[in-house]
């Protein structure tokens, strides 16, 4: 008789495996009529964990407003210092103006 030993792996393994060591999907669409083209789509699809993504270096989730609120808490400060700067450079702009004008009176 022969034996197999037969090792069987359910979806959480290969799931797991697939998010520990992450899995890159790529692929171009070319459109063209007459050897011409006309649209290339290129396709990327990564597939991993938030903590091998982030080992990776793509973080992009945690700075857009849409799916942070953390990331729309410090976009909504940066443009309060935005404004507080434009009107501090109003403020002087229009006592240069202010002192210039009286000059010119004189």
């Amino acid at each position: 008789m022969v034996e197999h030993s037969m090792q069987s792996s359910t979806i959480v393994d290969v799931l797991e495996k697939v998010l520990d060591k992450g899995v890159v999907i790529a692929g171009d669409i070319t459109v063209g009529i007459a050897d011409v083209e006309l649209l290339t789509i290129k396709i990327r699809l990564i597939v991993a964990s938030v903590d091998k993504a982030k080992e990776i270096g793509m973080d992009w989730w945690e700075n857009d407003p849409y799916l942070s609120s953390k990331a729309e808490n410090q976009q909504a400060k940066a443009l309060e210092e935005e404004n507080r700067k434009l009107n501090e450079r109003l403020e002087s702009l229009e006592k240069q103006l202010s002192s210039s004008n009286r000059l010119n009176q004189v």
